[in-house]
């Protein structure tokens, strides 16, 4: 014998639903929303920032590297120049002075002066600034 299907009742709407924030997380939304903004090149205009290394400081200290506001200031628009070309570590360089920079990280692997950038050959990179 055959059987009847019934008609098919409509879905119900959900009339609300309660947002619940797990225990302990509250702020991780706000730590999260920063480094999406990081990683995703930083939207508002926001300048990208540069940290030295250690090993960076005491190369710039050993090699009378004065590192300036203004010399901050043109390695974050070297950084922001090469994030927007897709580089990960480039060389910026001027006559004087060069540094390594790690894109993604914003940060200065090492330095170089004038003599040191003579005698060396710059590997593992995949882009180059020039410092104005």
């Amino acid at each position: 014998m055959i059987e009847r299907i019934s008609p098919v009742e409509p879905v119900r709407a959900i009339e609300q639903i309660e947002r619940v924030q797990p225990v302990g997380r509250k702020d991780a939304g706000g730590r999260f929303g920063t480094l999406l903004q990081r990683e995703t090149g930083r939207s508002g205009g926001e300048a990208f920032s540069i940290a030295f290394s250690k090993h960076a400081m005491s190369r710039a200290e050993e090699r009378g590297i004065e590192v300036t506001p203004a010399l901050m200031g043109q390695l974050a628009d070297s950084v922001e120049k090469a994030h927007a070309k897709g580089a990960t570590n480039i060389l910026a360089f001027d006559a004087n002075r060069a540094f390594i920079i790690n894109v993604p990280n914003g940060r200065v692997i090492t330095t170089m002066s004038q003599q040191e950038m003579e005698e060396n050959i710059f590997t593992n990179i995949d882009g180059a600034v020039l410092l104005k």
